[in-house]
């Protein structure tokens, strides 16, 4: 197929789980595989870490869990989302831990249990900072009450999630984790035990290494990108995702040609124009062509002109260009070295959003499995 493709070394992800792990002082690791790995791919990345060794897995929805299942992996899987009752039955079918992040949520539980005699395994998410889904702080004690009061629910874990771990200013995400601890201390006064609590994230392992707890929430750093250029980058990791567009046309064109829409972009002198077949609709940061550039063969060449929905130009100078070679956008390998950091600084965006906007037409290719 002629086109973008993503590939994904699998080498590199297991070799950036074992050195996150030993860096970790062997710690339990959730891999969190939302959002398609990230888009990695998480059927792929699950079972090439399942048989690394890892045992626990998150997603976001129940729709990424089960498709998780169906992929052949039978370690524990958490999902972040709101509790909903439809897929409370097939939470249970399907060994699934959910999300208990709202005081109506008993509710919910206590309903099911008395219909079917039965409680999924959950987790309690406390929010301590972030505004966003869990239990508010100040209703923690009344919400441990009730968990003491009804044994036949099965809460196996708590945890929460930090708003600014991976910053340089980390007062506010220290006060969080006092939040947590202050909970935990109620939760023990209670005579209530978890078998997990939970807390760090890319970030944290990064900021705060005090807060590792009983198990590490890895996402970002195990494709090999860091989550900000705030944090510590003193951990060998290597990107997993190599992103890469073939050239389908190269054309020499005139000093004072205009290349791509409105005209923006103009040769300075004679140069080879070369078009690549990937687009922003493949995944492509699209303001990375106001300064940006693909690496090939190892030199780095500027994008030409604004990048359209399926292609963009590139300008190769007097380079020597083959119709059929690829170019790199982001990722690594051999001479060729571009990281998501760098274009999500210069964009303003974060590598978050360009590993995860990878969709359309691009094909991954799993290597090294």
């Amino acid at each position: 197929m002629v086109g973008p493709k993503a590939y994904i070394h699998l080498n590199r992800l297991i070799q950036n789980y074992r050195v996150i792990k030993k860096h970790l002082g062997d710690s339990p690791i959730m891999a969190v595989v939302k959002a398609n790995g990230y888009g990695h791919g998480a059927v792929a990345c699950a079972k090439a870490l399942e048989e690394e060794g890892c045992r626990f897995f998150a997603v976001f929805t129940i729709d990424e869990a089960l498709e998780l299942r169906q992929g052949g992996i039978q370690s524990d899987i958490l999902i972040f989302s709101r509790m909903q009752n439809d897929f409370l039955a097939e939470a249970i079918d399907q060994n699934i831990i959910l999300n208990m992040s709202g005081l109506d949520d008993f509710e919910l539980l206590n309903e099911f249990y008395t219909q079917s005699g039965e409680s999924p395994l959950f987790h309690l998410k406390i929010d301590t900072g972030m505004s966003r889904l869990g239990i508010p702080f100040e209703d923690a004690g009344k919400v441990l009450k009730t968990l003491s009061e009804n044994p036949h629910l099965k809460c196996e874990g708590i945890y929460s999630h930090y708003a600014t771990a991976d910053e340089g200013e980390l007062n506010y995400a220290e006060w969080q984790l006092e939040q947590f601890n202050l909970v935990l201390s109620l939760a023990k006064e209670m005579g209530i035990e978890f078998k997990y609590r939970h807390f760090s994230n890319s970030g944290s392992v990064l900021n705060l290494p005090n807060s590792t707890f009983d198990i590490v929430r890895i996402g970002m750093i195990l494709y090999g990108a860091f989550p900000s250029d705030e944090v510590p980058m003193d951990i060998d990791i290597k990107p997993v995702m190599e992103f890469r567009g073939p050239i389908v046309e190269t054309r020499r064109v005139k000093a004072g040609t205009k290349v791509s829409y409105g005209g923006i972009w103009e040769s300075d002198k004679d140069t080879t124009i070369g078009v690549i077949q990937t687009g922003f609709a493949d995944g492509f940061p699209r303001p990375w062509y106001d300064g940006g550039y693909v690496i090939y063969k190892g030199k780095p060449y500027p994008i030409a002109g604004r990048v359209c929905m399926d292609q963009f130009m590139v300008d190769f100078g007097d380079g020597q260009v083959a119709v059929g070679d690829e170019v790199l956008i982001f990722g690594e390998n051999g001479n060729d070295s571009l990281h998501m950091e760098e274009i999500a600084q210069q964009i303003q965006t974060t590598p978050y959003v360009l590993a995860t906007g990878i969709h359309g037409r691009t094909k991954r290719v799993y290597l090294n499995k």
